[in-house]
């Protein structure tokens, strides 16, 4: 036979390969665990950037101390190796599991991520340098180390561009992801314990090696339940409904007859009392937008950016003169849900679905870039400011930019947080759209789930809050009687000085992590 075991130049050179490329596993397995961290700290806590900037700077630290440790290993380095991958599969193929957990369970999240990023980027410190010289041997120390860095930096680079595409994706998802990863790290032990057989305790290995693979495969066959789980734990209510997009974690919980919305984490709107909140967002502009035009049922062109749940979109559609209105939210996941979750559509009256309607699934901030019509109202019903991303929605560029898109005499409004709670925030947004060029007039409302809620309307033209509503007899909520009062800010929440909030400074972003982080400590 002239087989591989016939031919030891052969062989040596198949395993060769084989180590090489997991040297290419290793890394990208390394970085998924890394991305993981970041990704669920950023869904629990918010502030992605400052969530990821701290997980980079601690996961890399954590390499560092294991590269450096690597020298102290000077026996069995081949059964060091197998043991770091079995062990580096187990605790990273748990990691998105035991941060949900940590972050139901305990008070002490940080404290578990951070050990969990030391632990985990230690053992991955410590795969190269051995892998290295296990290596040393087979192969000219040059190419040794040109070949394994480059297979670690490409690996590096399959998982970035991987774990957006399809490690998010709805059918993976974080704890799915979490697993997958460790199930390619006990791969890589398995193909050390099958190459260097002889030099090990194999029986020893094997055992190991086969406990961690099927514990993770077991928990990749039980990651829908483990995954409701540790939903429900998130969350007070029942949780009757979960997707992973591609751009935010969608849990829909019920409470009695009510159902409320969250996204990332962060309660959206209840069915209780949203009402309340759409009402003053919508019917306040469109009344200003009335009062100052001579003929109140000249044809309507919306633009509503956010507000994939149709909620907004209702509202228009009281009014028989909406010609057109385009909504804008970057995720198709949120709109899908709108149309087709029997709770949502029912409670939106299945708002997407009229004719009038049109959905645009892209970054508003490059939606306004390229206007294909003028807008009589503006409606941005963003998440609040809670991270840079976000935070770009609220600054003084995309104020300005947005004027492409007004018709005149144009009616916006943007909600704008708590006055109460984000004070500061609040008239940050205020004064921002202020500097932008626009006259401005903030209004607030109670809305029961969120406390007291803000809003700015903006122009060109001067704005007077409205002593009359055209469809009140259809309202829940909102009367004339109360309109005047929706504009009469106390002194606990009267107007202060801020910065401007720009792509640069990110002013506002600062000041809603601080005043809501001081309210709910």
């Amino acid at each position: 036979m002239s087989g591989a075991t016939g031919n030891p130049g052969k062989k040596q050179k198949i395993q060769s390969g084989l180590l090489l490329f997991s040297a290419f596993l290793i890394a990208a397995c390394g970085l998924v665990y890394e991305l993981i961290a970041g990704t669920v700290s950023s869904y629990l806590l918010g502030d992605s950037v400052t969530q990821f900037s701290r997980t980079i700077g601690v996961y890399l630290f954590a390499m560092g101390v294991g590269s450096y440790l690597s020298r102290f290993i000077v026996r069995d380095t081949i059964e060091k190796f197998i043991e770091l991958e079995i062990a580096l599969a187990f605790i990273g193929g748990a990691a998105a599991p035991l941060l949900f957990l940590a972050f139901s369970f305990t008070e002490h999240y940080a404290y578990v991520l951070y050990l969990l990023l030391v632990v985990v980027g230690s053992l991955v410190g410590l795969e190269i340098p051995i892998l290295l010289r296990i290596l040393k041997d087979r192969m000219n120390f040059r190419d040794l180390v040109a070949r394994v860095l480059s297979l670690d930096y490409i690996g590096g680079l399959v998982a970035a561009v991987s774990f957006p595409i399809l490690l998010l994706r709805p059918e993976v998802g974080l704890v799915r992801a979490s697993l997958l990863a460790g199930i390619l790290n006990v791969l890589v032990a398995f193909v050390a314990i099958y190459i260097f057989q002889g030099q090990i305790r194999l029986k020893s290995q094997l055992v190991k090696a086969c406990a961690v693979l099927l514990a993770l495969v077991t928990g990749l066959v039980y990651s829908k339940p483990l995954q409701s789980f540790l939903d429900h734990e998130l969350h007070t209510d029942p949780v009757v409904y979960s997707e992973q997009s591609n751009y935010q974690k969608i849990v829909i919980t019920s409470w009695h007859e009510h159902f409320s919305l969250f996204l990332n984490n962060n309660l959206q709107f209840n069915s209780f009392d949203e009402y309340r909140y759409h009402e003053a967002l919508v019917h306040v502009p469109v009344q200003m937008l009335f009062d100052g035009r001579k003929n109140a049922t000249a044809p309507l062109n919306v633009l509503i950016m956010g507000g994939g749940d149709g909620l907004a979109i209702r509202e228009f559609l009281r009014y028989k003169n909406l010609a057109r209105l385009d909504l804008v939210d970057i995720d198709p996941a949120m709109t899908r849900l709108a149309r087709e979750h029997v709770w949502l559509k029912e409670l939106n009256r299945r708002a997407l679905s009229d004719p009038r309607v049109s959905v645009h699934h892209e970054d508003a901030f490059i939606f306004i870039q390229k206007p294909k019509i003028l807008y009589d109202i503006v409606i941005l019903d963003f998440p609040d400011p809670g991270n840079f991303a976000i935070g770009k929605l609220y600054s003084d560029i995309f104020f300005k930019r947005l004027k492409r898109v007004l018709a005149p005499g144009a009616v916006a409004v943007t909600q704008s947080t708590s006055p109460f709670v984000a004070r500061t925030a609040f008239w940050c947004i205020h004064n921002t759209i202020a500097a932008a060029g626009y006259k401005t007039l903030p209004y607030h409302t109670y809305v029961p789930s969120f406390g007291e809620w803000g809003f700015v309307a903006f122009s060109q033209a001067p704005l007077a809050m409205p002593s009359n509503l055209l469809v009140e007899k259809q309202l829940r909520f909102l009367t004339k009687d109360i309109l005047g009062a929706m504009a009469y800010f106390p002194a606990d929440m009267a107007r202060v000085e801020t910065g401007v909030q720009t792509l640069m400074t990110q002013n506002l972003v600062h000041y809603y992590e601080k005043e809501w982080h001081r309210a709910t400590r």
